[in-house]
């Protein structure tokens, strides 16, 4: 199993040798160095399993968590600290952390826990479902009332993003970052792309569910949460 995981540590050296162990068990880890460049990074990218360190600058590691995991990413978390008191774990758990690591910690324990958290995460289903609405991201296949949507790759990436983010809004931004990650499209890019999106996933249907929201970006939801 190739995974791709992305390590949050402010210590260079540390992430550097945690980097360098994991590499060389084949396992993909990108790094950021703080709370803020981990957040982006997890914008822009899909990750098996997330490292991250509590106490680091401009966002530690539990808002972080709680900061993805209120925006619907549910990815496993693996928090990385030295405080080891039950009231810190508790303060883990309850932002959704998955599991703990106290430092200082052997590397072949770390790589024992990330392949666990990965295999975990692999065995349960990849179906997000909104209304009558489903996603399955391992059969790369929408639906919509049963009926299978016929999507570009790029139309796939803008319905997965919206469909991970739902009910929350997702900026325009966001939406750039997942689709084209640096390279900035055309400004009306994203627009022309969207409206060939709505015409399959609504247009053939009685009841929308991409909404504009003017200067935020777009949501996904059914009547019952536009309406609430």
């Amino acid at each position: 199993m190739n995974l791709h995981v992305l390590l949050v540590e402010d210590d260079y050296d540390l992430a550097a040798s945690l980097v360098e162990y994991l590499e060389l068990e084949n396992i993909t880890c990108d790094h950021a160095a703080n709370g803020l460049h981990g957040l982006e990074l997890t914008q822009q990218n899909q990750y098996d399993v997330l490292l991250l360190d509590v106490m680091m600058p401009k966002m530690d590691g539990l808002s972080l968590c709680d900061t993805l995991r209120k925006d619907g990413v549910d990815t496993p978390v693996l928090m990385l600290t030295a405080r080891d008191t039950l009231d810190d774990k508790i303060a883990g758990f309850s932002v959704g952390t998955d599991d703990y690591l106290i430092k200082p910690f052997a590397l072949k324990e770390l790589l024992i826990r990330v392949r666990a958290l990965a295999k975990r995460r692999s065995s349960q289903s990849r179906k997000y479902t909104v209304a009558n609405l489903e996603l399955d991201t391992e059969a790369l296949i929408a639906r919509r009332d049963g009926k299978a949507l016929v999507l570009t790759p790029t139309e796939w990436k803008l319905l997965l993003e919206l469909t991970r983010h739902s009910p929350q809004v997702v900026t325009r931004e966001q939406l750039m970052r997942a689709v084209w990650g640096d390279d900035t499209p055309e400004s009306n890019t994203l627009k022309v792309h969207m409206h060939k999106l709505r015409q399959k996933v609504d247009k053939p249907f009685k009841t929308p569910l991409i909404t504009t929201l003017p200067r935020h970006g777009f949501v996904l939801r059914n009547d019952d949460e536009k309406n609430s």
